[in-house]
């Protein structure tokens, strides 16, 4: 079993490694043009890193609340938008997933949030299912892939 934690990013090298994470995940693998990958929410966002022990970073994810959530949350102010959820692949299956995901709720739930929304890769709606969420609408194309509108309330 890896040691870890999951927090709250705090400062430039948190945030750096949240990037470098999703660089690794969503831009090398995925195929993700850069452009597309960093946006200004970056910026109000919370985002959230999981950390080996040894200060290696292994996973991250993002809460969009405010503003910034409402033009993907119906514009319902009530609800943040849960993003960026990445996980190095050799990380994967030990629960890192999971763990960024309830951090990101316990987040959304310090800001008097009600629920979050999240737009799902279609081969993950297992994932967040078995977390809660429930998809609603059609798919639809992000960044070249299939997707899902997703909710749960806290």
């Amino acid at each position: 079993m890896t040691a870890y934690a999951v927090r709250e990013a705090v400062g430039h090298d948190d945030r750096d490694a949240c990037f470098e994470v999703r660089r690794e995940v969503f831009v090398a693998e995925q195929g993700v043009p850069r452009e597309l990958e960093y946006d200004t929410y970056d910026e109000t966002a919370v985002h959230v890193l999981a950390i080996r022990a040894d200060g290696v970073p292994l996973g991250t994810g993002r809460l969009l609340h405010g503003a910034d959530a409402t033009g993907k949350t119906g514009a319902d102010a009530s609800v943040g938008s849960l993003g960026r959820l990445a996980v190095t692949r050799a990380a994967r299956g030990l629960g890192v997933g999971a763990a960024l995901v309830r951090a990101i709720e316990d987040a959304a739930r310090a800001r008097g949030l009600a629920a979050v929304d999240l737009h799902a890769q279609t081969h993950a709606l297992g994932f967040y299912e078995r977390l809660g969420y429930v998809a609603y609408g059609p798919e639809f194309p992000d960044a070249g892939m299939p997707h899902r509108a997703m909710r749960r309330a806290l």
